[in-house]
């Protein structure tokens, strides 16, 4: 029963994969002949003055919509994971976001902080009616408030999911000791979110590092190189400037960082996750 599944891996992540890895060792412009390049690649990449700012943008990214994304959905979800029926609705519509492209919402949030004819302009707020996509920093934390809008409702869910495996024995018990809701969240759910925590972040973290449409469409990397993150980096290079072995290059870095990252977070998380699913049980 696994053999299906296993050719689908094999044929659509691990041979692209080792293609990537070949690829950027040779030189090609999309459509000519591939000729080998040696590491004349890495070495122009590794090289480049540009790499550090990318690097930076890309984990600026993934750190600040990680602190953003995190309290609030571990919030949310908590909320959610009540059994009273508006809660049921509210989870419905909470999880609307994600369902929409990102593209599409990057095309809406860029209408909406548009100066001229956006929604400051329409409703006459004047703290709206900034560039919002013309300066760094606003550009910056527009890309994280837009990745965040999309991205909670989904880890919100994860996090429901997570709540409502802790047993009610604890929280009764906790409840005759007289603690109160906050007591109970800090010393109850916190701690047994600790894995749930982990592959959230994962998750959170893999998704940062791959985030490339939603950047594109709202500011193409812009300002200046202000969110021009590794992923942006790599199109430009290997679709614009037609150099699919440099661009090759920065996806192979994009993917050893995801691998080093999850194994750090699994790492950081201790024992195995279905282990504590089990005491749990």
């Amino acid at each position: 029963m696994t053999v299906p599944a296993l050719v689908f891996f094999l044929g659509f992540a691990v041979v692209p994969l080792f293609g990537v890895l070949a690829l950027s060792f040779a030189q090609w412009d999309g459509l000519g002949e591939i000729r080998l390049a040696g590491f004349g690649n890495w070495g122009a990449i590794l090289t480049d003055p540009g790499l550090p700012h990318a690097l930076w943008v890309t984990f600026l990214v993934m750190a600040v919509s990680w602190a953003v994304q995190t309290p609030a959905s571990i919030l949310m979800g908590t909320f959610l994971a009540g059994h009273h029926r508006y809660r049921a609705v509210l989870s419905v519509l909470f999880f609307i976001p994600l369902l929409l492209s990102s593209a599409a919402l990057a095309i809406m949030f860029k209408a909406l902080l548009d100066p001229n004819f956006g929604l400051g302009a329409g409703l006459g707020i004047p703290i709206l009616v900034q560039d919002w996509l013309g300066e760094p920093v606003l550009a910056f934390g527009v890309v994280v408030f837009v990745v965040s809008w999309q991205y909670i409702p989904f880890h919100a869910l994860i996090y429901q999911g997570g709540v409502r495996q802790i047993p009610r024995s604890m929280y009764e018990a906790a409840e005759l000791d007289g603690a109160g809701r906050v007591r109970r969240f800090f010393s109850i759910t916190l701690p047994q979110l600790k894995y749930t925590v982990i592959t959230s972040s994962t998750l959170m973290v893999v998704g940062s590092l791959t985030l490339f449409d939603l950047i594109w469409v709202l500011t193409e990397g812009g300002p200046g190189d202000a969110t021009r993150a590794l992923a942006v980096d790599m199109y430009q290079r290997g679709f614009r400037a037609n150099l699919m072995g440099p661009a090759s290059v920065i996806a192979v870095i994009l993917v050893l960082f995801g691998l080093a990252l999850s194994l750090l977070l699994r790492r950081l998380g201790g024992r195995d996750s279905s282990h504590s699913q089990l005491e749990g049980a």
